[in-house]
């Protein structure tokens, strides 16, 4: 039985973590964390989330350090700010608790563009060269159970790299043109905690960080290759749609995209390759991405959709998890 502890519990990735490992027989979920100052702690997570009750009634647990989780657990999701992940989570892989990070902390290897994303500088330049960038139908498992420090992807990008990997390893492209992602994600990928921007009565369908966005270096870097990300706010909860325009080599054909998109995902349960384009609803509450795909006169647009709260977020590191220990990826995702 492997002890598991969340950090960020009282967020939304955060509660579905606690979903998933309750109903996970190799788990044991041991504990519950938020910050000193949130105003959730000390509440039963399930007083937050109905949904949970009689599921998880664990007490959220105020974090004062790594050393509230050494001893107390064997893997832990930091479902946090990026800083904080930065700050406890050295002290946590030499303590010998794996580490499945779902923020930003350890995704990118250049440090002087981590902080220009990320607005601080990184300090443990030794662990995040050990850290494993653990998408999930690309990761490499050996090098993933020979770390402690495992970097979840974002949201975004998980949805843009499951688009265009199969495209890029099978050299379908033509990368002279940058291939250019325009996503969209519902309010929740803001975070449970209340602003104005995100506030169902202001949003309305926009653009944002438009060529400043730290998901667009997450997403080049783990292609290989450089790329226009456009995010977009939409007036919905859940969900990311990705629609991306690539430009294909001379002469690639329908059946050679095809084949590369099935050859990849083949074996892959939480990727499921379409016929036509992807819904959004289709995924809604669900662990899978969805890939569709169409082309005409040498070019490709791609759609992915993914939930952003699952697949973009903790069924990912679910999955992940799954494959670190070695029993079936989708255990507890359903």
């Amino acid at each position: 039985m492997v002890k598991v502890a969340i950090v960020g519990a009282s967020g939304y990735a955060g509660a579905e973590l606690c979903r998933m490992v309750s109903q996970h027989d190799d788990l044991e979920l041991t504990g519950l964390f938020v910050s000193e100052n949130s105003a959730d702690k000390g509440k039963k997570v399930s007083e937050l989330y109905g949904t949970l009750e009689g599921r998880c009634d664990m007490t959220l647990t105020p974090l004062t350090g790594a050393k509230d989780i050494i001893g107390l657990a064997d893997a832990v999701f930091l479902a946090t700010d990026h800083k904080v992940s930065h700050d406890i989570a050295p002290a946590l892989t030499d303590a010998g608790v794996a580490v499945f990070d779902l923020s930003g902390a350890f995704r990118l290897s250049d440090t002087d563009v981590f902080e220009k994303a990320y607005g601080f500088a990184h300090e443990y330049k030794d662990l995040l060269k050990s850290a494993v960038y653990a998408l999930g139908e690309f990761v490499d498992v050996k090098a993933l159970q020979a770390t402690k420090m495992i970097s979840l992807p974002g949201c975004y990008p998980t949805a843009s790299q499951l688009a265009l990997r199969p495209l890029i390893d099978n050299d379908l492209l033509d990368l002279n043109y940058r291939p250019s992602i325009n996503a969209v994600s519902g309010v929740s990928g803001a975070g449970r905690k209340a602003k104005l921007t995100n506030s169902f009565c202001e949003v309305s369908l926009n653009a944002y960080g438009v060529f400043t966005h730290r998901h667009q270096p997450e997403i080049a870097e783990h292609l290989g290759t450089e790329v226009i990300f456009t995010p977009h706010l939409g007036d919905f909860k859940r969900g990311i749609h990705a629609t991306i325009n690539a430009k294909l080599k001379d002469g690639v054909t329908n059946e050679q995209v095809a084949a590369a998109f099935n050859a990849a995902y083949e074996n892959k349960p939480l990727v499921r390759v379409k016929k036509g384009m992807p819904k959004l609803q289709d995924v809604q509450y669900l662990p899978f991405c969805d890939i569709g795909f169409a082309m005409k006169d040498g070019y490709i647009v791609v759609c992915s959709c993914i939930d952003n709260l699952l697949k973009g977020a903790s069924a990912q590191a679910m999955q992940i998890l799954n494959l670190y220990y070695g029993f079936n990826e989708t255990k507890g995702l359903f």
